[in-house]
């Protein structure tokens, strides 16, 4: 049976990764990264804290909209915080929402350092190198993605290379500051890194699946197919 919050499963503060917290829907202790983090803002609303570094004591629910919405039909908030709190009903769609904003900031931010290939041939060639993503927008032409899955197999080394296809053409112009990004590498540096972390996120969030289903690594494809793994 689901609980309810009590007052030892509020954080103190703002808190590095790392750790383990307890979620106030469950009352399972998960380590913090299968966790989401929510604050009181000065208004009394409850906020999403998705990079954990807002102030206050934070309560924290597991790392999917479906818990997230779970815990606001329950009233686990106000409980939580023991507290009369505004509780957003679409609390899920904005956690998600700035999930999302947070990975494409890091993509930008990527893209800035020179860490992010784009155009067909640039990529195709990208590829022969040292790649920790291949990025494919929702509405890429599944001839270009075949051809680009064919030039990571050409390198024959025994690696995966995530693939990431939940961003829009529009979302990935933006972030990138170019016009029509349909494909892109992703190339090593901490700034790429950043990026891939806060994908994995935005997608077990959504989904609600496990860190190895998201990404693939468990050998099966994640329930929407947002990120996979292709091996060489």
């Amino acid at each position: 049976m689901l609980a309810t919050a009590s007052d030892n499963e509020l954080d103190r503060g703002p808190v590095a990764t790392g750790g383990e917290r307890t979620c106030a829907l469950t009352r399972q202790t998960r380590p913090a990264e299968d966790l989401i983090r929510f604050v009181v803002g000065p208004a009394g609303d409850v906020v999403p804290d998705v990079k954990r570094k807002l102030p206050g004591r934070g309560l924290w629910i597991g790392l999917s909209r479906a818990a997230v919405d779970e815990a606001v039909r329950r009233r686990v908030f106000s409980r939580g915080f023991k507290r009369e709190v505004k509780v957003d009903p679409e609390l899920g769609a904005l956690t998600e929402r700035l999930l999302e904003q947070s990975a494409l900031d890091a993509l930008a931010i990527a893209g800035k350092a020179g860490g992010v290939v784009t155009g067909f041939a640039k990529v195709e060639a990208a590829l022969a190198g040292d790649v920790l993503a291949l990025i494919h927008a929702q509405d890429a032409a599944e001839d270009g993605k075949r051809k680009l899955a064919t030039a990571l197999r050409r390198r024959g080394e025994d690696v995966k290379v995530p693939v990431i296809e939940v961003f829009s053409s529009a979302q990935l112009d933006l972030a990138l500051d170019r016009i029509n990004v349909v494909h892109a590498a992703l190339l090593n540096g901490p700034a790429s890194s950043t990026f891939l972390a806060r994908t994995e996120r935005f997608i077990r969030f959504r989904t609600g699946n496990s860190a190895e289903a998201a990404t693939g690594l468990d050998g099966t494809a994640p329930a929407t197919a947002s990120l996979t793994r292709e091996e060489n």
